[in-house]
C-alpha cells in the first residue's frame, strides 16, 4: 500500500459516486466499440481492440503478482502499445509511474527504485538497461503473443486507488512523487468547464507520460470516445514544422506548452488554424504571442490553463477570445467545475479583493500527496477551512489576484522574491514591464549573485534591430531603478526542458555566466576600443564589452564579422579583413589592428 495518507475527498462525494479511468474508458467501449481509440505511425487500435489488448495484460500483470495499488514503472516511447501498458496497469489494480525514456540514466534509476515498483513494463530495446536494478522488467514486446487472455480475477477499482505516481522536481530541484487518485484524473477528464471534446476529435499527443499534459492526451480523449493521434515531442514538431504536422495528420484538439506557443506564433501565426480546440499550460501565456494567434485564421476555442501537478494538470482556465493591445498578461481564469480557490496570506486569510495572495486550491482534483514523505505531505496539502464538511487544499506557492469579473492574474512564484537593494523584488513583475515594449516577443528576468551583490539579468528575446541600450532606456522608464536589469542579453528562445517549461537550471546557468563576464570586466580605455566595444554591442546585442572578450564567444558569426569589417572601414578607414577579425577574436587584438590602419584621426 502507499505510504503516504490517502486525504479526505471533497465534501458531499462518496469514492464510490466518483468513478474511476477504468470505469471511464469502458463506458467508451461500450458506447464507441469501433472508433478509433490510438494510433501511431505503425498502426492502430479501436476502443474495443484496445480494451480486449489491456484485459490479457492486465490478467498477466495479476499472475505476476501486481495487487491492488502495487506501483508499476512505465518506461517506453510514446506509442499504441504505451496505452495498452497504463490500461492494463489500471485494470489490474495498480497505479502506474510515469519514467520517460529521454531522462538520464541516473534519474531514470532513481524514479524506479524510489517508487517502490513491484515492476517495470518496458520494451525489448529498452529492457537491457534496466537488468541491474533489483525490479522485475517485464519486456512487452518480446511476451505480446504470449500474454493470457484469462487469469486471475482483476479487482474492483474505486476511485479513492492510487491511479499514477508523476515526480516533479519542484523549486528545489529535488524530485518528489506525486500520488494522484483515480477520482482526481476523472475529475479532470469529464470537467464540465473546459470545451468538450468529440468522437471525431483527433488529439495530438505530443507530452511525455511523465507529464501531466499527458492526462488530457489521454483521459479527456477517451472521455469524449475521441482519437489519441502519437506524434513526435513538441520540440521535435517544432524544429521541423509544426503547422505542417497538425494538419497532414488532422489534428483537432491539441494541449500545447506554452512555452512553444509563445515562441510558435511569431514564427507561424497559422500554424494552430486548423485546430478546434487548443489549449496551452506550463508558463505564462505572453499577450503577444495571444494576439498574433488571434490575429490569424484561428477560429477554435483556445483556453490558457493553469494548475500545478498537484492538482491534476488545471484547476483554473481562461477562454481567451481577445487580448487588448496593452494588456501585460493573459488571465489564468476561473476555477474549473469542482474546484476552489483562495488567496491567502501568511496567516492563511483571504487577502482582500485586488490584493496578492498565495493560491491555495481545494477540491476534487487534489492529489493524495507526496509518495513516501508525510511530512512535506503535511506541510503543501493543508486541512481546508474553507470546505463545508471538511477537505484538504494544496498551497502552490504561486501568486495572483482577482482581477474584474472574478478570473484570476498570475503574479509569480512566492519563493521567486528577492531583495535587491533593501526592496523585496518580484522578477515576474520585471518581466511584465519589459513585456510591454512592442519588440520583446519573451523574456526572462533572472536574479544571479547574492546579499548586496544581488542583481537582475533579463535575457530576451526579440528581434535583432532592438539593442539592449534601447531596452535599457526603455527599462528605465517604465520601472523604479532598483527593478531595472544589470545586464540585458538577446538570446533565440527562452530555454525549456523535456516538459516545455522554463529550464530555470539553463536560464540560472546563461545568467550566472552573464554575470561573472560582467564582473571580470576590463573596460576599454581608448576611443578606439570604446567605439569597437559599441560596436560590437549592436551588432551582438550584448552589454558590458571588455577589452578581454571574445567576438566568437559572444556569439558571433562570419555575417557579422563581415559587417563588423564594413563598418570600422567606414567610420575609421581602416581596413581589417573578416578572416583576421575571426583570427584575433579579442577586442584588445581588434583594437590594436585598427590603430595601425586608421587613416582618420
Amino acid at each position: 500500500m502507499e505510504t503516504t495518507t490517502p486525504g479526505d475527498w471533497s465534501p458531499g462525494v462518496r469514492a464510490s459516486d466518483a468513478g474511476t479511468v477504468v470505469a471511464l474508458f469502458e463506458r467508451t467501449v461500450r458506447h464507441h466499440p469501433d472508433r478509433t481509440a490510438v494510433s501511431d505511425d505503425r498502426g492502430a487500435m479501436t476502443y474495443r481492440e484496445l480494451a480486449n489488448r489491456s484485459d490479457g495484460l492486465a490478467h498477466e500483470l495479476r499472475r505476476r503478482g501486481v495487487l491492488r495499488e502495487n506501483r508499476v514503472a512505465v518506461h517506453m516511447s510514446s506509442s499504441v502499445d504505451l496505452f495498452v501498458a497504463v490500461l492494463a496497469i489500471l485494470k489490474a489494480g495498480g497505479a502506474y509511474v510515469a519514467v520517460d525514456v529521454r531522462y538520464p540514466e541516473v534519474r531514470r534509476n532513481l524514479m524506479i527504485t524510489a517508487s517502490g515498483a513491484r515492476l517495470v513494463v518496458t520494451t525489448s530495446e529498452l529492457a537491457p538497461a534496466l537488468a541491474g536494478l533489483g525490479v522485475d522488467v517485464f519486456d512487452l514486446g518480446a511476451t505480446r503473443d504470449t500474454v493470457a487472455q484469462d487469469g486471475p480475477p482483476l479487482p474492483d477499482v474505486d476511485g479513492a486507488d492510487a491511479a499514477c505516481v508523476l515526480f516533479t522536481s519542484g523549486s528545489s530541484g529535488e524530485p518528489k512523487a506525486v500520488v494522484l487518485e483515480h477520482r482526481n484524473l476523472v475529475h479532470f477528464a469529464d470537467n464540465r468547464a473546459l470545451p468538450r471534446l468529440r468522437p471525431t476529435d483527433r488529439v495530438g499527443q505530443v507530452s511525455s507520460l511523465s507529464f501531466d499534459a499527458f492526462h488530457f492526451e489521454t483521459w479527456c480523449a477517451f472521455a469524449a470516445g475521441a482519437e489519441v493521434v502519437v506524434l513526435p515531442g513538441m520540440a521535435e514538431l517544432v524544429a521541423d514544422d509544426l503547422g505542417r504536422e497538425l494538419r497532414r495528420r488532422r489534428i483537432t484538439a491539441l494541449l500545447a506548452p506554452t512555452m512553444a506557443v509563445n515562441h510558435v506564433v511569431h514564427v507561424d501565426r497559422e500554424a494552430f488554424s486548423t485546430l478546434r480546440v487548443l489549449h496551452t499550460g506550463g508558463d505564462v501565456l505572453q499577450p503577444a504571442a495571444a494576439r498574433a494567434l488571434l490575429s490569424g485564421d484561428f477560429a477554435g476555442e483556445f483556453c490558457n490553463l493553469y494548475g500545478p501537478t498537484e492538482a491534476t494538470t488545471a484547476c483554473t482556465a481562461h477562454p481567451v477570445a481577445n487580448v487588448a493591445a496593452d494588456a501585460t498578461s493573459v488571465p489564468i481564469g476561473r476555477e474549473l467545475d469542482g474546484v476552489s480557490v483562495h488567496l491567502l496570506d501568511a496567516d492563511l486569510t483571504e487577502v482582500p479583493a485586488g490584493s496578492v495572495g498565495e493560491l491555495h486550491i481545494g477540491g476534487r482534483g487534489v492529489a493524495r500527496g507526496y509518495l513516501g514523505r508525510p511530512g512535506l505531505t503535511a506541510e503543501r496539502f493543508l486541512p481546508d477551512p474553507f470546505a463545508a464538511g471538511g477537505g484538504r487544499m494544496y498551497a502552490t506557492g504561486d501568486l495572483a489576484r482577482r482581477i474584474e469579473g472574478g478570473s484570476l492574474d498570475f503574479v509569480g512564484r512566492a519563493d521567486d522574491q528577492v531583495k535587491i537593494r533593501g526592496y523585496r523584488v518580484e522578477p515576474h513583475e520585471v518581466e511584465r514591464a519589459l513585456l510591454r515594449h512592442p519588440d520583446v516577443r519573451d523574456i526572462a528576468v533572472i536574479p544571479t549573485g547574492e546579499g548586496h551583490d544581488r542583481r537582475l539579468v533579463a535575457l530576451v528575446v526579440s528581434p535583432q534591430r532592438l539593442a539592449p541600450k534601447q531596452l535599457r532606456a526603455f527599462a528605465v522608464r517604465e520601472l523604479p531603478d532598483y527593478l531595472v536589469p544589470s545586464s540585458f542579453v538577446r538570446v533565440a528562445e527562452i530555454p525549456g526542458d523535456d516538459h516545455g517549461k522554463r529550464d530555470l537550471r539553463e536560464l540560472r546557468r546563461v545568467a550566472a555566466e552573464q554575470r561573472g563576464r560582467q564582473s571580470r570586466r576590463v573596460a576599454p580605455q581608448d576611443d578606439v576600443e570604446r567605439y569597437l566595444a559599441d560596436l560590437w554591442e549592436e551588432l551582438l546585442a550584448v552589454e558590458w564589452i571588455g577589452v578581454d572578450d571574445d567576438f566568437l564567444g559572444l556569439g558571433g558569426n562570419s555575417m557579422q564579422a563581415f559587417r563588423l569589417h564594413r563598418r570600422i572601414k567606414h567610420d575609421l578607414g581602416a581596413v581589417v579583413q573578416v578572416r583576421e577579425i575571426l583570427e584575433v577574436r579579442e577586442l584588445a587584438g581588434l583594437a590594436k589592428l585598427v590603430r595601425e590602419r586608421s587613416v582618420r584621426p
